[in-house]
């Protein structure tokens, strides 16, 4: 559906409202749209809220004179013409609205990107017939544009008409010759990989959003098919890990690390350029913000951190101090140590093997700064395009 298609129930109840007959309906609909501000935010309530209130107005829009005579497709037209212009008003209150929200967008959008970095049709098990770029491609355009439009329906139309064309390709792969037919247990996994590959913003917010403020008649049949993938598509990848995928676990968490320090390593020099990082040149280390683990595996460091949480009670003893009750003990100890110093290596092991750029260079020219020149890091970022064009 074109943009004018989507946009013409929205000016003809624009047209009636205007109509000096409709003064009863616009003193309602900014009166509700006021009330919003009185209520404390919270996303729930707001929805229902929402609903109850297009519901009451569909009932007024029935019996008013503007609509006398007017089919179901007119009255129909006319609520969702009401939905537009009250959830534009209320798109900034609404949408994204808590900090909850925006925590929750923010993690997708990075794990998705580190996915991007190795995930393949074939770890999610999606057949050779139906890899078909061109189709995958035109599937992303249309989820990427979730945050053009500030109204659930279109944003809704954004998934259908991404999942449409997943689907299309999946019954021309069917109603090709030598081809097993393609199911609907090969949909979801295609949408999984179309949406990675798209990675959305916000899309967890947009999916939200959807959900709360769209009218609950509309979410049903095929729109509600394909909004329910969607949904268990966000779902898997927020759950996703080795076990998940056709792909090794240990290759799967390797992945992911080199996956994650090559996208620290490429924010260093941005956030050094910005000044947010302080060099301590006793120590030589850099202390960034928020950090020294915003740089390096997280993995690593929670092996770092449970050595320095341990208790160790018989460093200082000798020999002659123990006694036959301390066997049992120091042996657990033992054990834990091991523990602890296995995984440690298999961290240091997995740092190893990565091609990562060495940030050694830039330090040293950050360090060796003369103390009058603040500016430097800035100036040579900016002399170094190839590090923030990509």
């Amino acid at each position: 559906m074109d943009s004018s298609s989507r946009s013409l129930p929205f000016y003809d109840f624009l047209d009636r409202m205007r109509h000096p007959a409709a003064v009863d309906l616009v003193r309602s609909i900014k009166s509700f749209i006021v009330s919003f501000s009185f209520h404390a935010v919270n996303s729930e309530n707001d929805g229902k809220r929402l609903q109850d209130f297009l519901s009451t107005m569909e009932t007024s829009i029935r019996d008013h004179p503007l609509w006398s005579g007017a089919s179901e497709e007119e009255i129909d037209c006319a609520i969702e013409g009401l939905e537009k212009y009250v959830m534009t008003k209320l798109y900034a209150r609404t949408f994204a609205s808590s900090q909850e929200d925006a925590k929750i967008d923010q993690e997708i959008l990075e794990k998705i990107h580190l996915l991007q970095k190795f995930v393949r049709p074939e770890h999610l098990d999606i057949p050779e017939a139906l890899h078909d770029e061109a189709s995958w491609l035109l599937a992303e355009k249309e989820l990427q544009k979730l945050n053009a439009f500030k109204v659930p329906r279109e944003k809704l139309l954004c998934i259908f008409s991404c999942c449409r064309v997943i689907n299309n390709l999946l019954l021309n792969v069917s109603m090709s010759e030598n081809h097993e037919p393609s199911g609907a247990d090969d949909f979801l996994p295609v949408l999984i990989y179309v949406t990675i590959k798209a990675n959305p913003p916000q899309l967890h917010s947009n999916l939200k959003f959807i959900q709360l403020f769209r009218r609950q008649s509309k979410l049903i049949s095929e729109v509600a098919y394909y909004f329910t993938n969607l949904m268990s598509a966000k779902s898997f990848i927020v759950d996703l890990d080795g076990k998940s995928l056709s792909i090794d676990e240990a290759e799967f968490q390797e992945k992911m690390l080199a996956a994650r320090l090559e996208f620290q390593m490429n924010m260093l020099p941005e956030r050094l350029g910005k000044g947010q990082t302080q060099i301590d040149l006793c120590s030589t280390r850099v202390m960034a913000r928020p950090t020294v683990h915003s740089y390096f595996s997280r993995k690593l460091s929670e092996e770092i951190n449970t050595l320095d949480e341990g208790d160790y009670p018989f460093m200082e003893t000798v020999p002659g101090d123990l006694t036959v009750s301390d066997v049992e003990r120091l042996l657990n100890l033992y054990k834990e140590v091991v523990k602890k110093y296995t995984r440690l290596c298999g961290s240091v092991r997995s740092l190893s093997v990565l091609n990562v750029p060495s940030v050694l260079p830039l330090l040293r020219d950050v360090k060796h700064q003369p103390p009058d020149q603040p500016e430097r890091p800035q100036q040579q970022h900016q002399q170094r395009p190839d590090s923030t064009d990509a």
